[in-house]
């Protein structure tokens, strides 16, 4: 299964509005739980189950709560049990079509 996610503080003392520190310390987090994950620019994507995945989204909020009494999460999971692997299959799957379509 895959579980991406977004957290953030609502609130922000950063001149120019970052949320960077704030994100970095949810990153660390969700490094330290040893769950396969992906991030990107918008997301971090986990590959696990539900209680192994569930815990270090709630873990990462809490470490955002530590910069802003108000946090924003934004989940969407993709619920395919039984398969693993995915964070990097999902992706070379389009990516062989576009090579198969000669894009």
């Amino acid at each position: 299964m895959l579980f991406a996610f977004s957290v953030a503080p609502s609130t922000t003392d950063d001149p120019e509005g970052s949320v960077s520190a704030a994100v970095a310390d949810a990153i660390a987090v969700v490094r330290d739980s040893g769950v396969p994950y992906r991030l990107d620019s918008m997301f971090t994507t986990l590959e696990g189950e539900w209680d192994e995945c569930m815990p270090v989204i709630k873990a990462a909020c809490d470490a955002v709560a530590k910069h802003s009494p108000r946090v924003s999460l934004v989940v969407k999971a993709d619920l395919r049990p039984g398969f693993t692997g995915q964070l990097d299959a999902k992706v070379e799957r389009v990516e062989q079509r576009l090579r198969d379509a000669g894009a």
